[in-house]
């Protein structure tokens, strides 16, 4: 699994005045936990950031807060992002131990081409992430799904995905990606595809919320 390195600075003050004073000079609050450890509220630059909230897959991150002399071992947790702006407002990050069992979303990356688009139809990406349990040191960055032998009417669904030393948490009847016919209407294709836990489906062609403060 890829690392980087991020540093940060430690934050005394927690009024939102003062988180917005942050944002405005380029920093992002945020905070570090794990392991029945006292929370570590941080801060870090927007721009250092983006490599790790942005990124097609999960990254380990080594964390150097100023001052400390041993970085951390951790992982992007959870993000919050501003509703109207769409920025980063908030991140949580989560330290690693060895051999602790951790739950993480992993993004999913497509392979091929489906023959089913070959002949017309149209793919459906539904699951962009799935939610998995793994070691600390068995940490996947993505999952990769091949779409190559899929034709029209067909789907990958989670409990077709079978990786060794990890669980996939999502219902196992949610499908990830379908070929539907050219023919079938929006409705009908998310009647036919969607589950509780999946988001609208993304048609790919034919051929956190706001943050809550630290008290």
């Amino acid at each position: 699994m890829a690392e980087i390195t991020l540093k940060a600075q430690k934050r005394e003050q927690f009024k939102k005045s003062i988180s917005k004073a942050l944002r405005k000079s380029g920093f992002v609050p945020g905070i570090v936990y794990g392991h029945n450890e006292a929370n570590i509220p941080i801060k870090a630059t927007e721009l250092s950031l983006r490599p790790i909230v942005f990124s097609s897959e999960a990254k380990a991150i080594k964390l150097e807060i100023e001052g400390e002399t041993q970085p951390i071992n951790c992982i992007l947790k959870d993000t919050q992002f501003d509703p109207i702006s769409g920025r980063l407002i908030h991140f949580d990050l989560l330290t690693l131990k060895a051999g602790e069992k951790i739950t993480i979303e992993v993004p999913v990356i497509l392979k091929g081409t489906a023959i089913g688009v070959k002949e017309g139809g149209l793919l459906q990406h539904i699951l962009h992430k799935l939610e998995v349990e793994c070691s600390s040191q068995n940490i996947i960055p993505h999952i990769d799904v091949d779409i190559t032998n899929l034709q029209i009417g067909d789907s990958i669904k989670v409990s077709d995905i079978k990786i060794e030393g990890v669980r996939i948490l999502n219902d196992e009847t949610s499908a990830i990606v379908a070929v539907i016919p050219p023919t079938v209407t929006t409705a009908e294709a998310e009647a036919a595809t969607t589950t509780p836990e999946t988001a609208e489906p993304e048609v790919i062609g034919k051929g956190k919320k706001e943050e809550t403060e630290e008290s």
